[in-house]
């Protein structure tokens, strides 16, 4: 028992650091082949999926008018200088998010199925979603990069016990999952993130920091790897399907150590070092998009998500003059007072992506387009309606053109559709190949 607790210890031990992106040859080189997920230029493709907590008020999210002769509302107004790179989405549900028979508990329930289209089950200790649509992605082009995906939140986090009228935290504060038991768990601290992508220390010296805990990495994997089969053989049955549970993440860790090595040197961006999480919470996020924004940039990855709070979150905005918590402002009972706090926060958030959108479409891509152009990114909230705890006709917008795949610049009134017909088509995008079906889809999605 001792023996395998250090393993698992050791184990926490050798996570990679972030690496190196592809050179643009090696890019263009890629293009002549669609399942490796670059645009007909041979630039990356990238996706991105970003969350905004606890619903909207929907009368000042949803715009006005027609396809392309569409009027924004007030949430959405910091979009109108992009409305070109955006699609705003109506119609599209997720009904294995309601409540049925399971009852309370929208928040957790909501966010695990987010990314997933799957009913989780309802415990706090029987952990069961499934494979979300990022890490669907990540399984076909992750192999392309250092990172097969980045996880992101501008929340805590949180693993076990449970959160939401008896679901797991798991489910709540996770909206990324390789596996139907196992989450992805998010980073919060952009220092962190930073550190992870390019390595530790002041631009000039990164590169070679990384290189040193690779070659560190490879030590503690031989070693590792050895002890782990000398042993095996005084194990019950039991303890041989535990370690190799274990010796499976090893593996995952030595593919990526392989990976890194064949790209050659990290990149090493001249911006400095995040100290850690910004005191104000509008700095935190755009820090948080910055770190994002890197990746993509510098090809460290090409599927990303982000939580900008959990479901349920209730941050106050006293900066704006909102100092009651955003969670139970949702709830606001048509009281207009409260409606009008909740919509002001939607619009900060909005605000927020905007300025990330600007800053993608004013970077240069390889191909000479901006890296917007060659990116998709779904935005919006796992419930409707906070209020109402709603999870038909979310809000969300597609930002990006896909590297000429989407058609931006509309507002598209899908009537009714599964949310995860839309991710088979994002998937299909990303070269996935042999997925029939995903989550509760009924089909493609068209008109994207």
């Amino acid at each position: 028992m001792d023996r395998r607790h250090f393993l698992r210890g050791l184990g926490a031990t050798i996570a990679l650091p972030a690496f190196t992106s592809l050179l643009p040859t090696r890019l263009l080189a890629a293009s002549a082949a669609p399942q490796l997920a670059t645009t007909a230029t041979g630039a990356p493709l990238r996706t991105a999926f970003v969350m905004i907590p606890n619903g909207t008020i929907p009368g000042a999210w949803w715009p006005e008018g027609g396809e392309t002769d569409f009027k924004f509302n007030p949430t959405l107004i910091p979009l109108e200088p992009l409305r070109r790179q955006v699609q705003v989405l109506s119609g599209l549900d997720h009904l294995n998010a309601t409540g049925g028979p399971d009852g309370g508990g929208d928040h957790a329930r909501g966010t695990g199925v987010f990314l997933t289209g799957v009913r989780i089950n309802k415990s706090a200790t029987d952990i069961r979603a499934g494979i979300s649509i990022d890490q669907v992605i990540a399984n076909q082009v992750g192999h392309l990069t250092r990172f097969p995906s980045l996880e992101l939140t501008c929340d805590l986090n949180r693993k076990s016990a449970g959160c939401d009228s008896g679901y797991s935290c798991a489910y709540q504060y996770n909206v990324s999952w390789k596996s139907a038991t196992t989450p992805m768990t998010p980073e919060n601290n952009p220092r962190l993130v930073f550190e992870r992508l390019f390595g530790v220390g002041p631009h000039g010296e990164r590169s070679q920091q990384v290189q040193s805990r690779l070659v560190a990495r490879r030590s503690v994997l031989d070693f590792v790897m050895d002890d782990a089969n000398r042993m095996q053989k005084r194990l019950s049955t039991t303890d041989r399907e535990k370690l190799d549970q274990y010796l499976t993440g090893v593996r995952d860790v030595e593919a990526r150590i392989q990976r890194a090595e064949k790209l050659g040197a990290s990149p090493d961006p001249t911006v400095e070092t995040p100290s850690g999480i910004p005191q104000s919470h509008a700095e935190y996020v755009d820090l948080m998009y910055d770190m994002m924004l890197l990746a993509f940039k510098t090809d460290s990855t090409r599927v990303a998500t982000m939580m900008l709070g959990n479901d349920g979150d209730n941050r106050s905005f006293s900066h704006m003059g909102i100092p009651e918590g955003h969670h139970d402002l949702s709830h606001h009972q048509n009281n207009p007072e409260r409606i009008e706090k909740v919509a002001r926060i939607d619009r900060w958030y909005a605000e927020r992506f905007a300025g990330f959108l600007t800053r993608l479409e004013a970077t240069p891509d390889v191909d000479g387009n901006s890296l917007l152009h060659n990116t998709r990114i779904l935005y919006g909230s796992c419930n409707a309606d906070g209020n109402r705890h709603s999870h038909d006709n979310l809000p969300l917008v597609l930002a990006g053109g896909g590297g000429g795949k989407l058609t931006p610049g509309r507002y598209v009134k899908h009537g009714g559709k599964p949310l995860s017909n839309l991710f088979l088509s994002l998937a299909d995008h990303a070269g996935v190949e042999n997925l029939p079906r995903f989550g509760d889809s009924s089909g493609r999605l068209a008109n994207v």
